[in-house]
This record gives structure tokens, C-alpha cells and sequence, in this order.
């Protein structure tokens, strides 16, 4: 009924559209509140929902969360850190990340398949319009579309460079794909086949999407170019560049006609993609970068992830003045002056992945408590490489020495942890003295 029409009705016609009206806007106020979720261990990487308001999460701590209510059901599985998650056909889920692998869940009965692998990190991914396949973008410089039924993939080459995102036509016939090339390719999403060049901007572009009639394509560039074309033209019709770079993250209510941006300098700029300007620039927050946007599906809200373990969402109307982001000052963000050089050392090569408590939470990595005499794969229910899992290495001075020293690609091959070095001698002593006071039980 009419909300017009059901105020001028008689008293009891009144009373049941008061009443409607109170829920209306009681459910108005409920999808409008800012709220977080907690329970990540790692930086969030990748952010989408689902029909029903279900948000999905991609975390630097190798999990996918599947948040109903503020709940989060875990899948785990994946070898290092999930990049992108994306909802597909029969309530499944798509996942991939670092370990070069792309995924699909059931998680009604927390089942997982692997569709296949791509040579080097996936970056982003692109459910079709009708939800049976998934196209991912990687750094090995290819894009491949997944049939979710396991049939072979549609494999995409010819970017001179990394493969940065992708997005679907709203008839699913085409994919656009952007990349460090500089470039914006058109390919034709069952053959393959190449298309046309749509965007030559001279740096890298990180992100793009497409407007859901298909008349215009927005992207982001590293030198923080934010612009739209038309399409098919290509012909630029909005240039929305703020002084800040890289352009990290887009997305796009077709509800509100809103196409939301992220950069490295924690800001996320709102844009009229109908009346092409700009509605707010909000800086979510002054410690980090914004790597994964979200609209709710009836585009009120804005979900947003970054440098924090937390997913923070806002209404969309009350950006301008909103509380900015909490808990996103990472330890290896901390001044120097206010710890010593081991803590330092722990700080920026191994707190993002490891804590020091007996509870390892949610980590890319196992707890370092009690470390030094532990046997390397020892901790029950971490998720080891093969290669740590079966080793007979024991943590002590000289081991955590030549890890570091040598590098863990080096000293422990087909391990799962990322490859960075402390060239210093006296560094890694540092962060030795500092370990064995840390981790050692009281």
C-alpha cells in the first residue's frame, strides 16, 4: 500500500501505516548503521557481498570469512595470503590469493575443489553475470575464466605485464582487463580472442569497472589517475585524479548510482557516476592503505578493508565527519624511537604474520611462543608446508640466523614463508635476543 494513500485512510488504516513506517524506517536506520567485524588475523584483501547482505572476506592471514550477522564461518585452505573472493551460482564461493590457486567452496557442506592454478599470485577475481564461471586476473600476466563445473578454462594472454583486475560485460560475452601495462584490453570472454586496446595511460592501472548498462568503464591508475570512458569508445568523459596515488580499489551501487575509490593514502573518494561528481571524500583512514571496497546490495552502505585486520562499514550518506578506521596502525607502523632494534626487526619482518602468545589467532603463520628448541612443522593444527611438516629443523640461535640470512626461499625451500632477508649481522642478532626474551615462557 502506498504510504500516501495509507496516512489518509480511516484511524486504523492510520495506525497500520504508522506502524509500517516505523519498521521501514527502523530497517532503514538498521542498514544505515557504521558497524565492523572482527576476527581476522591479517590485513583484508578482498571484500564482496552477496544478495542476501552476506559479506565476504579475503585476508593476508591465508582465510575467507563468510560474515552473517557479524558472524563469520571460516574457510580455510589456501597456502598464503587470499586476494579476492567473489559469490558464484548454487550459493558457492570463489576464492584465490598467493598461492597461485583459484578455489571453489560449498560452504553448506565445507567442501573445497580447486578449479586450477595460474603461475605466479592471482590478484582479483570476476564472477559472470550468470554465476557459472569465475575470471581471474594474475601476475604471470594472463587471465583465466573457470567454469565452476571444472570444465578446462578459456585462457587469456598478451598483456605485456601483470594482470591487475577484471571485469565481466553485464552480458557476459566480453571481459575487460587491466593491467601494469598501462593498458585496458577488450577480449572476447568464450574464445578468448582479442578484442580491442580500450585504454593506453602511460603507468600501471590497478583497478576498473563497468557500468552495469555497459556505457562507461571507470578506472585507477598508480600515478592515481581516476577516470571514466565511454563505451565502446573509449573516450574519457570524467577525470576525478586527486593528488594521491596508487588508486587501489573501486566499486560500484548501480541502487545509488555511486562508484566508490580507495588509494594508498587511506581516502575513499564517492562519485555521481550520473551526474559525474564527486558526493565525498572521506579519509577513512591516516594509517594505510584502502585495499578492498564493497557496497551493501542496496548500495546504503560502504564496506571497506585495509592495512587493519578489520572490515569497517559506513552509510553512505554521513561519510563527512564519520569515525575513521580503528586498529589500523600496525606494529610495524610504530615509531622507531620507541622500541629497540630487535623489537624493530620483529616488528617489520614478523609481526604481520606471527604473534608471541601461546594463541597464534588468526595468522599467516604459526604462534613464536616457546620457540627457540621447537621443532620446525611442531604446532598442532597449523596448516605446514610440506616441506616444514616433514622437516627435522629445530628453531635455535644459528637456524634463526641462517633464515634470515639466507633467506627462507633459500635456507628452507617450498616453505610458505615470504621472501625477505636481514642483511645485517647485527640486525639478526638484534632480533634474536629479542625472540628469546619475547617467546620464552615465564
Amino acid at each position: 500500500m502506498n504510504m500516501i494513500q495509507t496516512l489518509s485512510t480511516a484511524r486504523h488504516g492510520l495506525l497500520l501505516g504508522l506502524t509500517a513506517c516505523g519498521l521501514f524506517l527502523s530497517s532503514l536506520a538498521q542498514a544505515q548503521e557504521a558497524f565492523t567485524l572482527k576476527g581476522h588475523g591479517g590485513p583484508v584483501k578482498g571484500i564482496s557481498t552477496q544478495t542476501d547482505g552476506t559479506i565476504l572476506t579475503a585476508s593476508f592471514d591465508n582465510s575467507v570469512g563468510i560474515w552473517t550477522d557479524g558472524t563469520p564461518q571460516w574457510l580455510e585452505g589456501h597456502e598464503a595470503a587470499v586476494n579476492a573472493v567473489v559469490p558464484v551460482a548454487n550459493g558457492q564461493v570463489v576464492s584465490a590469493g598467493d598461492d597461485y590457486s583459484v578455489r571453489l567452496w560449498s560452504p553448506q557442506n565445507s567442501t573445497v575443489r580447486e578449479l586450477g592454478r595460474h603461475n605466479a599470485k592471482v590478484i582479483r577475481l570476476a564472477a559472470a553475470p550468470d554465476g557459472q564461471s569465475v575470471a581471474s586476473a594474475s601476475w604471470d600476466r594472463t587471465v583465466r575464466i573457470w567454469p565452476i563445473d571444472g570444465a578446462a578454462p578459456v585462457l587469456i594472454e598478451g598483456h605485456d605485464n601483470t594482470v591487475s583486475d577484471v571485469a565481466f560485460s553485464p552480458d557476459g560475452t566480453r571481459l575487460y582487463t587491466s593491467s601494469a601495462d598501462g593498458t585496458i584490453r577488450v577480449w572476447d570472454a568464450q574464445t578468448g580472442a582479442f578484442l580491442k586496446r580500450l585504454v593506453e595511460h602511460g603507468f600501471g592501472i590497478n583497478t576498473l569497472l563497468v557500468a552495469p548498462d555497459e556505457s562507461w568503464l571507470a578506472y585507477g591508475a598508480v600515478d592515481g589517475g581516476t577516470r571514466l570512458v565511454s563505451l565502446p569508445e573509449g573516450v574519457e568523459i570524467g577525470d576525478f585524479t586527486a593528488d594521491r596515488r596508487p588508486i587501489l580499489a573501486m566499486a560500484h551501487s548501480d541502487k545509488t548510482d555511486r562508484i566508490a575509490i580507495g588509494d594508498a593514502q587511506g581516502y575513499i573518494m564517492m562519485i555521481d557516476s550520473s551526474a559525474l561528481r564527486i558526493t565525498d571524500d572521506f579519509q577513512a583512514t591516516p594509517a594505510g592503505p584502502v585495499w578492498a571496497l564493497a557496497f551493501s546490495p542496496d548500495g546504503q552502505n560502504i564496506h571497506a578493508g585495509g592495512i587493519s585486520d578489520v572490515v569497517h562499514s559506513w552509510p553512505v550518506g554521513s561519510l563527512d565527519g564519520a569515525e575513521q578506521m580503528t586498529g589500523t596502525t600496525r606494529a610495524f607502523m610504530t615509531d622507531p624511537d620507541q622500541m629497540t632494534n630487535g623489537e624493530r626487526q620483529f616488528k617489520r619482518k614478523c609481526s604481520i604474520c606471527h604473534t608471541l602468545e601461546p594463541d597464534g589467532k588468526r595468522r599467516a603463520g604459526p604462534s613464536l611462543y616457546d620457540l627457540f628448541g621447537r621443532a620446525a612443522g611442531a604446532i598442532k593444527d597449523y596448516p605446514y608446508s610440506p616441506t616444514l611438516a616433514t622437516s627435522d629443523l629445530i628453531w635455535t640461535e644459528e637456524t634463526v640466523d641462517l633464515l634470515f640470512d639466507l633467506g627462507p626461499d633459500h635456507y628452507i625451500p617450498g616453505s610458505k614463508m615470504p621472501m625477505q632477508r636481514i642483511t645485517g649481522a647485527q640486525d639478526r642478532a638484534d632480533l634474536i635476543s629479542f625472540l628469546q626474551s619475547a617467546t620464552t615462557p615465564e
